[in-house]
């Protein structure tokens, strides 16, 4: 078995991370090789932001910026909110919840909350807005709304956040391949599919050539 890893380290409340979810999904369905997901922490706690002006004109200007370069939606009502902050705790946290509940359903979940965030305009700030999120999920919704708001999770998360810092990772979203013995960044930032997919699949026959064909889905339709 191959002990290849993606890492991916990102937060539901990026918009970019936003914008690498089609990527994310081709990745997993191009690639048999687990993913996993390191909560970033992007404005937690004390680097939370209040929604004034200037930070409503910043958050306007990425989010037109991923739209126009992804495709992906957005509703803007988030930036007519009057008094809220920019805080991005509880939604990682309710990702790292998942998490540790129900392994398998992270990624799901992640996207889940970003689209509940950017296309539904659902305040994911609130932990309260999590148990209706939680419909089509294999968990137990009292023990998820429990933990969510537990010092445990909360810990745990904070965890997330100094392990993404560890790995150097400055940004999100990130990807990474963990081979083993190293760390390689496959990438720094957003990269469209078209151009990240080919190039893992390049640098898999280079430098896995006698477990690439395992690894690489087939180009028919197969999925992993």
């Amino acid at each position: 078995m191959s002990e290849l890893e993606f890492i991916y380290v990102g937060d539901p409340m990026c918009s970019w991370c936003w914008g690498f979810a089609p990527v994310l999904d081709e990745l997993q369905r191009t690639f048999a090789i687990p993913i996993r997901l390191i909560a970033g922490g992007l404005r937690p706690g004390d680097a939370a932001q209040a929604l004034g002006g200037r930070m409503r004109s910043y958050l306007a200007h990425h989010w037109e910026q991923v739209e126009a370069r992804t495709g992906q939606q957005f509703d803007r009502t988030v930036l007519e909110r009057e008094g809220w902050v920019y805080d991005t705790e509880t939604a990682d946290t309710a990702v790292v919840t998942m998490r540790e509940l129900n392994p398998k359903e992270t990624l799901r979940f992640f996207v889940a909350v970003q689209h509940a965030f950017y296309v539904d305009g659902i305040d994911v700030t609130d932990p309260d807005a999590y148990l209706d999120l939680l419909g089509g999920f294999d968990v137990d919704p009292d023990r998820f709304m429990a933990a969510l708001t537990s010092s445990e999770m909360r810990e745990r998360t904070w965890t997330d956040f100094e392990e993404a810092h560890q790995l150097g990772v400055s940004g999100f979203p990130t990807l990474l391949l963990d081979e083993g013995d190293r760390t390689v960044a496959a990438a720094p930032g957003y990269v469209a599919a078209d151009r990240l997919i080919p190039a893992i699949r390049d640098w898999l026959n280079t430098q896995h050539a006698p477990i690439a064909a395992g690894l690489i889905c087939d180009l028919d339709g197969d999925v992993c």
